[in-house]
């Protein structure tokens, strides 16, 4: 019987199926962090319960650390508290733990894939709905919750509903300036917030086989934020020599029957899905959000619509725009902007400071904007200090912060003040996500930079000089 790529990977998987009910399902990787792993360790000792494959997880802190003076003690007491439990816990379970100061630390969803721990064909869990990220290499990689990561702490197992399948084409060329972020927005403002509910995607078509491993790991990131369960693309040869190498990537022989795996990891051209859908890649242009939801979304050339056009009803996209402080039928171009932020597990990759950079050169950034730029990892920051990237960011008036989370999501101390605008390459816009208050626009690295150096919202095709090196 022809099966899917998702087929082929989770079939694989199934310990049991339950009539009626979930599949059991194997993990070969669990991640977790410092926020949705203590309860869960703390439900194993009150059962007197041993993680069962503590080789098979994997500890870093990301979400609350600092990202300034890394080396002095967290201030905030609940983040110290969450961050030494995590290392505790890893320590007393034998787990590798990437606390702050080891050279691993970093975005559990960007040292994942540099390490090697991420690959084709695995089943992929952490206490995270952006673990979605991971199914850029092939494999199915989902955001679980903290009573499931004690059920896969203990038993290496979850047990899941089997999603349906959708398939989602963008063939052709994208235009200037177009990054896999606006291929992401645009897809998520064509399916709104809830169209892929329910689903696993598999994105197909020319404009994801070119696009690199960054490019797609951003793609996939942004799957869970139209409401699928998680998003994966077919590996192929960029993914292959992406993974080989690494420190976890399989070695020698292991090598060699690992690839011959991953070469099977395909749909078959006669496999059916749910749904299918089919853009054109020619048509997007470089995106950026209006609302309160990843959504509310447009090209930058374009204007907010009327509240016909918009999903949730009257009432609620007037407060969406209410709390934005925008109205229909306003250009997005031109309005002001407070902060900045490039960084978080969407684009906290080298990728994403070689773009910010292009756009940046020879320029300054803009004196009344603050600009926040987050490396994912460790690997991250010395690229872009190897590359020369730093000096072209600090002779143009930017500084570069140590790895972590930051202003995704407010839980440490980069937090956007109330009534702020921020254009932010995160992953989530929501009321108060970056902080009480804040105003989120998401965008790709192109449109922060082109923010960063001018104060206001800039279509970035109006200040690429290079464009080769971009298209």
């Amino acid at each position: 019987m022809s099966k899917t790529l998702f087929d082929k990977v989770w079939d694989t998987h199934v310990v049991r199926k339950i009539e009626g009910g979930p599949d059991v399902l194997f993990i070969d990787r669990h991640l977790i962090h410092e926020v949705t792993s203590p309860v869960a360790f703390l439900g194993l000792k009150s059962r007197g319960i041993k993680v069962l494959y503590p080789e098979r997880t994997f500890a870093t802190a990301d979400h609350n650390t600092p990202t300034i003076n890394q080396h002095l003690p967290v201030e905030d007491p609940l983040s110290a508290n969450q961050l030494k439990a995590l290392e505790s816990n890893s320590n007393e379970y034998g787990i590798s733990h990437w606390g702050l100061g080891h050279q691993k630390n970093g975005i559990v969803h960007v040292v994942g894939p540099e390490y090697g721990i991420t690959q084709p064909g695995a089943t992929i869990v952490c206490g995270d709905s952006h673990t979605s990220t991971h199914g850029a290499f092939g494999a199915i990689a989902f955001g679980i919750g903290t009573s499931e990561v004690e059920m896969v702490l203990s038993t290496q197992c979850i047990m899941q509903p089997k999603p349906k399948k959708m398939r989602i084409n963008v063939n052709g060329k994208l235009g200037l300036g177009v990054t896999p972020k606006d291929v992401a927005l645009f897809i998520i403002s064509q399916l709104s917030t809830s169209g892929a509910t329910g689903y696993f995607v598999e994105y197909a078509g020319d404009v994801f086989e070119n696009m690199t491993m960054e490019g797609r790991m951003t793609v996939c990131n942004l799957s869970i934020e139209m409401g699928a369960r998680g998003g994966m693309i077919a590996p192929d040869e960029t993914t292959i020599e992406y993974v080989k190498g690494r420190e976890f990537s399989p070695k020698g022989e292991a090598w060699d029957k690992a690839l011959a795996y991953y070469k099977t990891l395909k749909t078959d051209a006669d496999a059916v899905f749910d749904k299918e859908l089919t853009f054109d890649g020619s048509s997007i242009e470089p995106m950026i959000t209006y609302g309160t939801n990843p959504g509310m979304g447009m090209g930058i050339s374009q204007e907010i619509p009327d509240a016909a056009h918009a999903e949730g009803g009257a009432a609620t996209y007037a407060k969406s725009l209410g709390y934005m402080g925008f109205s229909e039928g306003d250009s997005m171009i031109g309005k002001k902007v407070d902060f900045v932020f490039v960084g978080s597990c969407t684009n906290g990759r080298i990728e994403d400071f070689r773009a910010f950079t292009s756009i940046v050169k020879g320029k300054h950034k803009a004196d009344d904007v603050t600009v926040w730029l987050v490396p994912g990892s460790h690997i991250v920051e010395a690229q872009i200090k190897e590359e020369g990237l730093l000096d072209i960011l600090t002779e143009a008036g930017f500084t570069l912060r140590q790895p972590g989370c930051s202003a995704c999501l407010a839980m440490n101390d980069d937090k956007i003040p109330a009534g702020k605008y921020a254009v932010s390459t995160s992953n989530r816009n929501f009321e108060g996500r970056q902080g009480p208050g804040s105003r989120t626009m998401l965008a790709s690295p192109l449109v922060a930079a082109a923010a960063a150096v001018t104060g206001v919202v800039t279509d970035p095709r109006t200040l690429i000089e290079n464009v080769e090196e971009l298209v």
